[in-house]
């Protein structure tokens, strides 16, 4: 009998791996991990103790309607509970949406560069990627992205502010784009970083999709939050596009821990916009400080800065990593740096200066 292997979908072939942010090495010299945009604060008060009782019971499987985090976040935004979707941190959410709507010969557009995993999930459901390159000011180019529009187009994802480089899209100029995109094109505002935005300019994306049947909003307990390792996001969409998504969810995806645990988070939100603030406050000061030193660095409004650092990227990582701080670079581009602990961001600030004075 001759060797086969089992036939996998071609659409697999090339996908790019995604690239998780590096952790500080143990044992080694790096003492800070600023790659993947985490927060530096332990959970907030009472999420430990909902997530120990709820450990409690890890031979059950966990509610898979996450009733009581649907009803807790139906509470908080003001919005019916048939408009909820939840999932494995956003991106989990995010893949549901292209299984939902798009496939092979249909399109997705986006930024770029924008959140890596967009082509990945794209390729992943068959469908094209077309990516519209940023504005030399790092930021959404709309009008292109609308031109790009064919009636191949299934899905576009907005990123505001957008991973990595922080820049966000402001209320005017996200209308406008909205008014070109046909309605039955699913628009993402992909709010991961909601928290951290305070450009009165900038819309609440669930306050734009309260009008526009076409738009989804995703958000996540991973930044501001702090829930990173226990993966819970949730999408707001209308009620064909949310139940959808809950079609297409994975059967128990969110632990009851992370269920327990994103609640007791939400019933926090007042220690939570405290540290939000400290975290804002650093990202002010490290910005400063870097545009003191003579870089060119976009106005951030979440919780990292971006230096585009073409072929000096890796060389950049690589004299933080030797200094004791792990940062994000895209070979070629540039690097993502996470605001984090006040003595970290003075590591990277001294070694930004340092780098920058011998180049």
């Amino acid at each position: 009998m001759s060797e086969t292997t089992p036939k996998l979908r071609p659409e697999l072939d090339g996908i790019p791996t995604y690239k998780p942010g590096r952790p500080a090495a143990a044992g080694g010299p790096v003492a800070y991990k600023l790659s993947s945009n985490e927060n530096p604060y332990p959970p907030l008060p009472g999420v430990m103790e909902s997530a120990l009782s709820a450990a409690q019971s890890f031979n059950r499987y966990p509610d898979m309607a996450c009733t009581g985090l649907m009803e807790e976040l139906a509470d908080r935004f003001g919005v019916p509970l048939t408009h909820l979707a939840t999932g494995t941190g956003s991106v989990g959410v995010a893949q549901s949406l292209l299984q939902s709507t798009s496939g092979p010969g249909d399109e997705v557009i986006f930024a770029w560069r924008s959140f890596e995993a967009y082509p990945i999930i794209t390729q992943i459901s068959g469908a094209t990627a077309v990516r519209v390159p940023l504005t030399e000011g790092e930021v959404h180019d709309l009008d292109a992205m609308a031109d790009a529009i064919t009636d191949r187009t299934r899905l576009i994802f907005v990123c505001n502010p957008n991973n990595p480089t922080g820049t966000v899209v402001r209320r005017a100029a996200l209308e406008r784009f909205l008014d070109r995109v046909p309605s039955d094109v699913l628009v993402v505002l992909d709010e991961a970083y909601r928290e951290f935005i305070r450009d009165p300019e900038v819309p609440d994306g669930i306050e734009i999709y309260r009008h526009r049947p076409n738009v989804a909003v995703l958000r996540t307990f991973s930044k501001a939050y702090g829930l990173a390792g226990l993966r819970v996001g949730f999408a707001v969409a209308h009620e064909p596009v949310a139940d959808a998504l809950r079609k297409t969810a994975v059967p128990f995806g969110v632990s009851q821990l992370a269920q327990d645990a994103a609640v007791a988070s939400l019933r926090a939100e007042d220690e939570l916009l405290g540290r939000v603030g400290s975290l804002v406050a650093e990202r002010v000061r490290v910005r400063d400080g870097l545009v003191e030193q003579g870089w060119t660095v976009p106005e951030t409004q979440a919780n990292f800065v971006w230096l585009r650092l073409g072929d000096r990227t890796v060389d950049f990582a690589a004299a933080c990593e030797k200094a004791g701080v792990v940062i994000r670079p895209f070979a070629g581009e540039g690097v993502r740096v996470t605001i984090g602990e006040h003595e970290a961001n003075d590591v990277f600030l001294k070694t930004a200066e340092g780098f920058r004075k011998e180049a």
